[in-house]
């Protein structure tokens, strides 16, 4: 099965770039494939299994991992930012055979950028254990399950060059994400995180940096494979719509509803007085929900 996809690929996209030629997970594309298929499989029969169970805290285990991938995320956006320096990257189009020892400097952090995308799929099945399923949306599945094959294929065929500005965008914002979530895995901190909004607001940045950056490429192309190049931009494309619909659904809705409230009185007054029953029955029920 690996020979045949194998020779299908190489038909459809060329050779191979040797430099990765018996690194882990990149000889055959089906492990990485499996592993999603697999990921698709808990995300479906999780919730199922999980329906009539009590939710598990994981805050330990939590705070662990999410400063794992803080640490991870750091250690990639550094030797991403020292390697392209090293290399003289240039910013409108890298080839992906002139930055000399950069480029193999460039290849193995994005291995483990590669690598990260199979280590986060335990974002989501974090979320099944706790029971918040209402965090395993279209917008987290379908961007969780895509990166890991594609950056398959990225780091098969391109793995520097152009291919290095997204993952550092993405580094960068991974430091201010995890850290926000190993934080607020402990009760005492979430008073103190302030940056959760602007998160969404640095990785729509992000994606239209990208799109600006990869354009690049296409106006003044270099030795780098242009078909990467309108991918990439699609691909982009797709996740600001879909991060665009989640901050308006997430904050501009619920800002909305909470003026409303306010206006009609329904929250915290009812015709000048406090209505005492109100929060009360809300505090109960917030205290239900939260296990931790």
């Amino acid at each position: 099965l690996d020979k045949t996809i194998n020779s299908y690929l190489d038909v459809w996209l060329g050779p191979r770039d040797p430099r990765v030629k018996g690194w882990l997970l990149l000889e055959n594309y089906s492990p990485t494939f499996i592993f999603s298929v697999l990921y698709l499989l808990i995300v479906w029969l999780g919730p199922k299994y999980m329906r009539n169970k009590q939710p598990f805290s994981c805050r330990g285990i939590l705070v662990v991992y999410n400063l794992g991938l803080t640490l991870l995320s750091l250690y990639m956006f550094y030797e991403l930012v020292t390697g392209v320096w090293e290399g003289g990257y240039n910013f409108f189009c890298q080839d992906t055979h002139s930055g000399g020892e950069a480029d193999m400097k460039i290849i193995r952090v994005l291995w483990w950028y590669y690598f990260s995308k199979l280590i986060e799929f335990m974002d989501t099945f974090f979320f099944i254990l706790r029971k918040n399923n209402h965090q395993i949306t279209v917008l987290h599945v379908y961007h969780h399950a895509t990166m890991l094959n594609i950056w398959w294929f990225v780091m098969n065929w391109v793995p520097c060059g152009h291919s290095y500005f997204g993952a550092t965008l993405n580094s960068f914002i991974h430091v201010l994400m995890y850290s926000y979530y190993g934080l607020s895995a402990v009760p005492a901190m979430r008073p103190y995180l302030w940056w959760k909004k602007y998160i969404t607001q640095g990785q729509l940045t992000q994606f239209v940096l990208t799109i600006f950056q990869t354009s690049c490429g296409v106006v003044w192309p270099c030795a780098f494979p242009q078909g990467w190049l309108y991918f990439q931009i699609s691909y982009m494309i797709s996740l600001i719509i879909l991060f665009t619909n989640f901050y308006i659904q997430t904050y501009n809705k619920k800002a909305s509803s909470r003026r409303k409230e306010y206006q009609n009185g329904s929250t915290a007054t009812v015709n000048g007085y406090t209505n005492s029953f109100s929060s009360l029955e809300n505090n109960v029920k917030q205290r239900k929900q939260r296990k931790d």
